[in-house]
């Protein structure tokens, strides 16, 4: 971004950051594609074209936008920029390649937040359109593009789910009760508001795990119904096979991990192979949550803190050090 004037940066800033705002609206649906927006601007700063990500497996943002485009508009297209929040791919999909189409429009210039690091595309997409004699910038709001698009470039980079851990806890410690007996009992810690919250972080997730344990007791419906949004897999950690899932999720939208001696990091890779899981939300229980974070397998933390008391009952997962992981407190009183 050095070579060229503080002008050209500041409108270059501000188109992308639209983009983005406008990739944000397919969050929930487009997964595991990644979120994407597009502007199209013609001399003189006039925005002719927009488009986003709408739905997977529906054309792309820089289809939307050039698709945006009016008649009259249409013989500004050679002389415009395109402003794009991730590098546009260059292999068919279930689309075809949008460097393809934004060489043919003659774009004067095209500005690229980030690469997408998708073995398929991998800076082919900008090396298309480069070798068509477009423009290309690159780097612009990188940073914010990546954080918007972190569940794929997790997905894409490490092999694996991006992967969030939630749970809501007591003021005392405690993620549920315990019975006269000492078994453990659910104890509701979330607020309404947190309920909310919670099933649109659902609805980001392509699934949803739970442990045996909870599943068995609590039989959670794990459904998006508070958000719009995919209704995500619903996962359970049963390495002795306890759970009916038939029963508990008749929809058959679910799935078991942990037998035959897979290990979790094993389970998630075959999640994101199998099922295409780019990221997952784990809701407990206790043992569950704790082993996620005894492997060092989770990108994000979510807690919920209750002003409520238990006195005894399921002591919270200790977090410990973690390095590079995002840990949000959230009070709900």
């Amino acid at each position: 971004m050095e070579n060229y004037d503080d002008s050209i940066k500041k409108a270059d800033v501000r188109f992308m950051a639209r983009a983005l705002q406008l990739a944000a609206h397919g969050a929930g649906f487009v997964s595991p594609n990644p979120m994407v927006g597009a502007v199209i601007v013609a001399p003189g700063g006039r925005i002719i074209g927009e488009g986003w990500h709408r739905r997977f497996g529906g054309p792309h943002a820089e289809v939307n936008a050039v698709d945006s485009v009016s008649e009259a508009d249409r013989g500004l297209l050679r002389e415009s920029s395109i402003y794009v929040s991730l590098e546009p791919c260059s292999h068919y999909g279930k689309t075809p390649p949008c460097a393809a189409l934004l060489a043919r429009c003659g774009f004067r210039r095209v500005v690229v937040a980030c690469g997408d690091p998708n073995p398929k595309v991998a800076g082919r997409g900008i090396a298309m359109l480069r070798e068509a004699g477009c423009e290309v910038e690159t780097g612009v709001l990188e940073e914010e593009a990546r954080r918007l698009n972190r569940r794929f470039m997790t997905a894409q980079t490490k092999g694996r789910p991006w992967i969030q851990l939630k749970w809501a806890e007591s003021l005392d410690g405690f993620i549920g009760g315990l019975d006269a007996g000492g078994n453990p009992q659910p104890v509701r810690l979330s607020s309404a508001t947190g309920s909310v919250w919670m099933h649109r972080e659902r609805a980001m997730a392509d699934a949803i795990v739970v442990g045996s344990g909870t599943a068995l007791s609590d039989r959670p419906a794990l459904t998006v119904r508070l958000w719009p949004g995919r209704m995500p897999l619903r996962v359970v950690a049963d390495r002795r096979g306890r759970v009916d899932l038939r029963s508990l999720f008749p929809d058959g939208n679910a799935v078991r991990i942990g037998a035959d001696g897979e290990t979790l990091r094993e389970a998630m890779e075959r999640l994101l192979a199998d099922c295409g899981v780019g990221s997952v939300m784990v809701e407990g229980g206790a043992e569950l949550l704790g082993a996620f974070i005894c492997e060092g397998l989770f990108d994000e933390v979510r807690i919920e803190r209750s002003p409520k008391k238990l006195g005894r009952g399921v002591a919270a997962p200790a977090i410990g050090c973690a390095p590079g992981v995002g840990i949000t407190e959230v009070k709900n009183g």
